[in-house]
């Protein structure tokens, strides 16, 4: 399997998008988990106040069962304090619900920010990358093989430009058919170079 070209211009072109998908994937990455990380600092009124809820329960609850203990009168005066106790846990649940929400916030916009980067990366370079490795190792391989350059020229014949034809010969699809050694030489190397290989093997 051949991952980069042979020739140095395509070669070094593969090479260098190669790192700036790669140094994209990262950015995109780090931009996430700091707007993930921005969101998230939204969740610190929630834990006050849930800190707050669960402090005043607790006082409440103390104070409640202190009263209760008194002779007679203990098991009336404590019924505001239960109840205040009891609003207070409501308020510690409602900063625990916002935290998590706006958890669920940060995760959500975190993972959005994240799948159009990475889906550019997917849908546009990586198709396109893969479709060169598969096109230039059976080109290796061709070349490599005793038919391998007629397959080669034939291919040239089929997608190079018609101006790069001609400049091999006025009638070099005639030319091909005969078997003509130099023209179907040429036209496999055409293709290769199109590739980004070397002409030999």
């Amino acid at each position: 399997m051949r991952i980069y070209a042979d020739r140095f211009p395509r070669a070094a072109r593969q090479v260098l998008t190669d790192l700036l998908v790669v140094a994209w994937v990262y950015l995109s990455i780090r931009f996430s988990m700091w707007l993930h990380d921005l969101i998230e600092k939204l969740a610190v009124p929630g834990q006050k106040l849930e800190g707050a809820g669960n402090d005043l329960a607790r006082n409440f609850a103390e104070t409640s069962d202190k009263i209760g203990r008194t002779p007679l009168v203990g098991d009336e005066l404590t019924a505001p304090f239960d109840r205040a106790a009891d609003a207070a846990r409501s308020l510690a649940e409602a900063g625990q619900n916002q935290q998590e929400q706006v958890g669920d916030l940060a995760l959500a916009l975190a993972l959005l920010a994240l799948v159009l980067p990475l889906g550019l990366v997917l849908v546009g370079w990586l198709p396109l990358r893969l479709r060169w490795i598969r096109r230039a190792s059976a080109a290796r391989a061709m070349r490599a093989a005793p038919a391998g350059r007629d397959l080669l020229a034939l291919r040239a014949l089929a997608n190079q430009p018609l101006r790069q034809l001609d400049r091999i010969g006025p009638d070099v699809a005639q030319a091909w058919r005969r078997g003509d050694d130099s023209t179907v030489d040429a036209l496999a190397a055409l293709e290769l170079r199109r590739l980004g290989l070397r002409v030999s093997r």
